[in-house]
């Protein structure tokens, strides 16, 4: 039993269950037995690995993603490059390094990082001590200066608490963390519908929602409408709202149970980027995009970038270059630490643009025309 686990079973033993949106909070959040409290999860020796972890291609085409978005924003003289949940800080030190290609952009910039884990802040803060340009971190969003800005969220929202709800003949009930007869953690579902769902759909099914995601595009979105800003959304997810729970924990690199551990599993779920989609819209953005995280590297130049790299490489780190390129742009299935399998990166994540309307598309949400 984790020493969380014990938390939460004494607490619900008292005060009820709670809701699957809290446990989710509670296990990954604890500010002294969270998930991402008290340690780096990333790469081989953690639970997983993240696209910015597999290779410094992908942050470099995302610093040069943002310059772009910068030019097409009008060059401000002054931008906030902001990274939501920023690991530990890889993804940023790559783009930072590419940005430097574009000498304006990068005197531009102030680099902004929301994070709440202090190992993780730790980590950003020696992997960005030559970044070049002035880093401050924030532990919320709306910490984060006013003016133009160009949010990056990296495999952030995935790990957003989810709400689910259970179609039952009563309705749709809430789907709670209880106790168990032999006292451990279990599913269950409250006796009480939520009235304001009325969608159809047969006994027995799931709807995961996630309002703390939809509260976040939303700040972001009114700053882009209102202040000359744009966002890169990366994510795993599907395109299109539908029933069924997606709820999963990762522990070296395996899918273990949810309930089991609290406090030593990462717990994630699917993007619903069509729900994202409407969330920014409401809030006066536009979007581009989702578009597979495949094509968006594609259309970017990840190829040339792979023929440049291995041009001044060994036969080893070639073979290693080739391996990271499929896997950030293929859906086939790799085999990781351990003897894990899992699928490439390429057709699972998915990448959304948020922009101000009227923006022209910006790269790597631009469909080729095809040869005639």
């Amino acid at each position: 039993m984790s020493k969380l686990g014990k938390i939460l079973r004494e607490s619900i033993a008292i005060d009820g269950p709670l809701p699957v949106e809290t446990f989710m909070a509670v296990a990954l959040g604890h500010p002294e037995f969270g998930y991402y409290m008290t340690r780096d999860p990333f790469g081989p020796s953690g639970d997983f690995v993240t696209a910015p972890e597999v290779s410094q291609m992908f942050g470099e085409l995302v610093g040069l993603w943002a310059a772009e978005a910068w030019a097409a924003l009008g060059s401000p003289e002054r931008v906030a490059l902001v990274e939501l949940g920023p690991g530990r800080g890889t993804l940023m030190a790559d783009a930072l390094r590419a940005a430097r290609g574009s000498p304006a952009f990068f005197a531009a910039l102030d680099v902004h990082l929301v994070e709440t884990s202090p190992v993780l802040t730790e980590a950003q803060r020696r992997s960005l001590a030559r970044a070049g340009v002035p880093v401050t971190w924030h532990t919320a969003i709306e910490d984060v200066p006013a003016g133009p800005s160009i949010f990056i969220a990296n495999e952030f929202f995935d790990a957003m608490p989810v709400r689910h709800y259970v179609k039952t003949p009563r309705g749709w009930c809430p789907r709670l963390v209880g106790l168990t007869e032999t006292g451990a953690l279990g599913f269950g579902v409250s006796s009480e519908p939520e009235h304001h769902l009325m969608a159809e759909a047969p006994d027995g099914s799931v709807l995961e929602l996630s309002p703390i995601s939809h509260q976040i595009i939303s700040v972001i979105a009114q700053r882009i409408a209102s202040q000359g800003c744009a966002a890169l959304v990366i994510d795993y997810g599907h395109v299109e709202t539908g029933l069924g729970e997606t709820l999963q924990a990762l522990k070296n690199h395996r899918s273990v149970d949810p309930l089991g551990e609290p406090g030593e599993a990462d717990l994630t779920a699917h993007v619903d980027f069509a729900a994202l989609t409407r969330s920014a819209l409401a809030a006066g953005a536009d979007v581009q995009g989702p578009v597979t995280q495949g094509e968006f590297l594609m259309r970017l130049g990840i190829e040339q970038r792979a023929t440049a790299l291995k041009g001044k490489a060994t036969l080893e780190q070639a073979r290693a270059i080739d391996q990271a390129f499929e896997r950030l742009v293929t859906a086939q299935t790799f085999v990781g630490p351990g003897g894990a399998k899992s699928l490439g990166m390429g057709a699972l994540f998915k990448v959304l643009a948020i922009v101000p309307r009227a923006t022209a598309p910006l790269p790597g949400f631009v469909r080729e025309v095809p040869d005639v």
